[in-house]
């Protein structure tokens, strides 16, 4: 009999503590710590000498990657080409974001290519996977379905069966009979999804782990899981519009932060053009378009603003897609060097489609959106706005540019704002160098 050990572990970053603190010292979040329950061994381990081979780098010869297209080019976009043979692929998300729904496409589409797909169930049962499938008209895939919520289970079908790729949905569900806890538990996920890595790799099977987020949007036991995975997805999006971002935050085999756009519709996922995500091109007040980069990915963004003067002592700043606290830098920026009175007033700002940017290209065009809302005076009609703004008042370059226009250009945009001056063919640029020069074009 092994000696039993109880310690604390934070289920936001995984810091381990011997007693209940109610606020993580690591990472800030209160009553965030969990109790977990291990039995120490008692008997000596051996040491066992392991062979390895000491090599040049210069000799080692690359391999190339074996990847699989699903055919859904927005989901290959994001794992960067296609599916890797034995890598482990994380998808996290929101409750109804469409974890699932995706999931399940993705593994009919593999078994039309004579894929052996198998799909672990931990919160459903296969007579509610089957009702879902008939209603995503996949009824008929020819995929083996199993309810089960023991790792054991998961480990004996894998081992004694030769299948091509497995889905696990969801991580937080499965339970090992070796570890003493919970199922959901910082142990249980840490040594469920390092006994899959493992099965990846040797058997060379495709795992999709299906892990749900917490209420601060992070998956649980980001700490635990994200450093054991290959890829990292993140599904995120609007529910009242139905759009789905799907984003890479991280990718071994591909480049990060690249996104794919889809929209829920009654028969599941529908891969969409970022262009469907632009709103009307009428031009009016408070509406600019500018240029923002997603890993490799260029598209259009719309930024909307609404200025009011306020009937209160102090003036809101609310952002929608955007760092509320980068909004009221602008704003500040706009009063102090651009002489623009909005100290007195309510600002509304919101990114169309139900998308986040971080990307500071976009500061010019949230500018302009905002002086475009005050004035009550619409933009130029078909232009964009690129360009980074400082605290005092200059506009500074971004990298890319020219990629960003070449982009601009195929949605028929015949006017681009930036710094610095640009020599683009097709296109008219006008170059803005402070928040001065910015108001005076408008």
């Amino acid at each position: 009999m092994g000696k039993i050990k109880t310690y604390f572990v934070c289920n936001q970053c995984g810091a381990t503590s011997p007693k209940w603190v109610g606020k993580c010292p690591e990472c800030g979040s209160w009553n965030s710590f969990t109790e977990e329950i291990t039995e120490k061994s008692n008997q000596p381990q051996n040491s066992t000498s392991k062979n390895y081979q000491i090599l040049k780098l210069r000799d080692i010869k690359g391999v190339e990657v074996d990847r699989f297209s699903t055919n859904i080019k927005e989901f290959d976009q994001v794992l960067g080409g296609g599916i890797v043979k034995g890598s482990v692929v994380l998808i996290g998300g929101e409750p109804g974001i469409g974890k699932s729904t995706i999931m399940l496409q993705i593994a009919s589409l593999l078994s039309r290519f004579n894929k052996k797909v198998v799909y672990f169930s931990g919160e459903e049962s296969t007579s509610q996977i089957k009702i879902r499938a008939s209603r995503l008209e996949i009824e008929e895939s020819d995929m083996d379905v199993i309810s089960t919520n023991s790792y054991e289970s998961v480990d004996e079908v894998l081992r004694n069966n030769s299948y091509d790729y497995a889905i696990i949905d969801s991580i937080q569900t499965f339970y090992s009979a070796e570890i003493n806890s919970a199922a959901g538990t910082i142990s249980q996920i840490k040594n469920i999804t390092h006994s899959l890595v493992e099965i990846a790799k040797s058997l060379g099977i495709t795992v999709f782990i299906v892990g749900q987020v917490t209420k601060e949007g992070s998956i649980a036991g980001p700490k635990v899981l994200e450093h054991l995975v290959d890829t990292v997805l993140y599904f995120e999006g609007d529910y009242n519009r139905g759009i789905r971002i799907l984003r890479s935050v991280k990718n071994r085999f591909g480049p990060t932060n690249e996104v794919g756009f889809f929209e829920m519709q009654d028969k599941g996922l529908k891969e969409i053009s970022y262009k469907e995500l632009l709103n009307s091109t009428n031009n009016l007040p408070g509406r600019a378009l500018t240029s923002v980069m997603e890993g490799t990915r260029i598209f259009l963004v719309e930024v909307e603003s609404l200025v009011t003067q306020t009937f209160f002592n102090f003036s809101k700043r609310n952002a929608n897609g955007f760092d509320t606290n980068r909004l009221q830098m602008l704003s500040a920026i706009l009063e102090k060097k651009g002489g623009l009175n909005i100290g007195n007033h309510d600002i509304y700002l919101n990114v169309a489609g139900g998308l986040k940017i971080n990307e500071p290209a976009a500061d010019l065009a949230i500018c302009a959106s905002l002086i475009s809302a005050y004035k009550n005076k619409p933009l130029p009609e078909s232009s964009i706005f690129i360009g980074e703004v400082s605290l005092t008042g200059e506009i500074r370059n971004i990298s890319n540019t020219k990629s960003r226009i070449s982009e601009a250009l195929k949605l028929g945009i015949k006017n681009v704002y930036a710094p610095g001056n640009l020599d683009e063919k097709g296109i008219e640029s006008f170059r803005v160098d402070n928040i001065f020069s910015l108001i005076n074009y408008i």
